[in-house]
């Protein structure tokens, strides 16, 4: 058993049965004249989560552990896009429309691809979804099943939408989760600061939360 020096309490969890799960680190949210950027959004605020999910990633390859990535999109049809979804914000170019990186938020377009830094191993599994939870509509659960996954480390953006959302998610169905602060990131500073203290709040009511060095520390630990 591993265990992690985190808030509200240590997290402990079996490597084997722990899955690092990275949500939506796409070139539409996080660079320039992508989505997000369309959007008016300082793109860097989200960029600084790049660097600490790297080594994050490096760790969990090198342990032979399971990374799954996730990716915001939808069908090029756009039969999975609801109505109220694309009509939201009355936006002169949105989902499904043509931007600098293709047709935005679409499948197999340059814009709904993850980011380079990040780019996922032909053995990773990549989840598409068409929500903001990871869990809804797509076979992240089966995966999760068939692997024998009991525990989460969550990254990715962003912390108070798609990272909240899959959260909540995986804790109705069981999961813990250790959502790690510097490898999560939001445009809104406050909208960050808020939504972690919510996931470990009330004695971690939707899991812990911790920095990427508590978490490579206590693999340190148990190489010693």
């Amino acid at each position: 058993m591993s265990v992690v020096v985190a808030h509200p309490y240590a997290f402990e969890f079996e490597p084997d049965t722990t899955a690092l799960l990275i949500i939506d680190m796409q070139r539409d949210f996080l660079e320039p004249g992508g989505f997000g950027e369309m959007l008016g959004n300082d793109v860097s605020q989200l960029r600084v989560a790049i660097e600490p999910i790297s080594r994050v990633l490096h760790l969990f390859r090198d342990q032979g552990l399971l990374v799954i990535h996730t990716r915001e999109g939808h069908r090029p049809d756009l039969a999975d896009l609801p109505p109220s979804k694309r009509k939201r914000g009355n936006l002169s170019c949105g989902i499904g429309d043509v931007g600098p990186m293709g047709r935005i938020l679409v499948r197999g377009e340059a814009g709904h691809d993850i980011i380079d830094e990040l780019c996922p191993l032909p053995n990773e599994p990549v989840i598409d979804k068409p929500g903001k939870g990871s869990f809804y509509a797509t076979d992240l659960q089966t995966i999760l099943q068939n692997y024998g996954v009991k525990s989460l480390i969550v990254t990715g953006v962003t912390t108070e939408v798609c990272v909240h959302t899959t959260v909540r998610e995986a804790n109705d169905r069981g999961y813990e989760c250790l959502v790690l602060t510097d490898c999560v990131a939001s445009y809104f500073p406050e909208f960050q600061r808020v939504a972690l203290a919510m996931i470990a709040a009330q004695g971690g009511i939707f899991g812990w939360t911790a920095t990427s060095h508590d978490l490579i520390a206590s693999f340190e630990k148990e190489a010693l």
